[in-house]
């Protein structure tokens, strides 16, 4: 873990986004004092569509019975 400076961060910030994004945690200090990190994200798993073919029937779409909607609040 790297810890550097505010100003440090600003002139250097794209250094520090490709150090972070190859799994480097690198902490940025404020007056020596850990402010933020700065910390890869993990891969967004892309959505598959059609996963549900199949399983919604017409049942889904019809009106929720009266005792159900009472829980929502509506």
């Amino acid at each position: 873990m790297t810890t550097v400076n505010v100003h440090e961060a600003k002139t250097h910030l794209s250094r520090l986004l490709v150090r972070a994004h190859a799994g480097e945690e690198i902490v940025i200090a404020k007056a020596g004092r850990p402010y933020a990190r700065l910390v890869p994200l993990t891969p967004v798993k892309q959505r598959q569509p059609g996963i549900a073919k199949g399983r919604v029937t017409e049942l889904f779409f019809d009106p929720l019975p009266e005792d159900e909607l009472k829980d929502w609040g509506s």
